[in-house]
């Protein structure tokens, strides 16, 4: 299978996994408000030389291209389309949220990753378990208010696990409104993990030209939303 370098920076989580022949040979993460792009590449070169390994023994690079923070997305995508075009291997992209997800594939319920998207907002979506750890997507990802998603998913009436490092925001509206069939991930259960990331990006397709792939952000950034903002109010005027 080679050898596959994961890249995820879509939060404040940075992280970095190598797996050779499928399996897990070094992981790094790390969960603080410090710049991605200063720190990412020194992150790639240290685990790399861990293992004795250069860029150009790569066989494959998996980057995680949100929903997110928009610069964190930026940075890891940039960053791993510019690997993979300089190295010439093939590049994955995957879910954000699909990878959170990971945490929870063996919950008898629906996993609900969930990202803070500020103003009462979630990134998230709801995944379900297909047994022996596969997770099966219902519906869209989607930036919804949180209140919708709450009131959708006390309609189910199933047990949810909710896992992502933003849990803590929203947990007492969420338990107020779910009551026992919401379930939190303990802290350390939390974070996504790099090599989760990896594993998922071993199973998926590359994209078939690198300067297809694009981050998912699910919404407008602020400049743009401003400029649309703008341009509506001229319309009216």
């Amino acid at each position: 299978m080679g050898i596959t370098l994961a890249i995820d920076t879509s939060s404040y989580v940075l992280g970095v996994a190598v797996l050779k022949d499928g399996q897990v040979a070094a992981e790094l993460t790390t969960h603080m408000k410090k710049n991605h792009s200063l720190r990412l590449m020194p992150a790639v070169t240290d685990v790399l030389a861990e293992l004795d390994l250069s860029p150009k023994d790569l066989s494959r690079i998996v980057v995680a291209v949100g929903p997110g923070s928009y610069t964190g997305v930026r940075i890891g995508v940039t960053t791993a389309k510019t690997l993979a075009w300089t190295l010439s291997v093939p590049l994955v992209g995957v879910s954000s949220l699909e990878v959170m997800a990971q945490q929870g594939r063996y919950f008898q319920g629906t996993v609900c990753p969930i990202i803070d998207a500020r103003r009462n907002r979630v990134y998230t979506a709801c995944y379900s378990s297909l047994g022996d750890g596969e997770l099966a997507l219902e519906g869209e990802e989607q930036l919804i208010e949180r209140d919708q998603l709450l009131e959708h998913l006390a309609e189910k009436g199933q047990p949810v696990l909710f896992t992502g490092a933003d849990i803590a925001l929203h947990k007492d509206v969420i338990f107020e409104k779910l009551g026992a069939l919401a379930h939190f991930s303990p802290p350390s259960k939390q974070l996504p993990r790099p090599s989760e990331l990896a594993a998922l990006g071993e199973e998926k397709q590359p994209v078939q030209d690198v300067h297809t792939l694009v981050p998912n952000y699910l919404q407008l950034s602020e400049a743009e939303a401003k400029w649309e903002e703008a341009q509506r109010g001229k319309a009216d005027e």
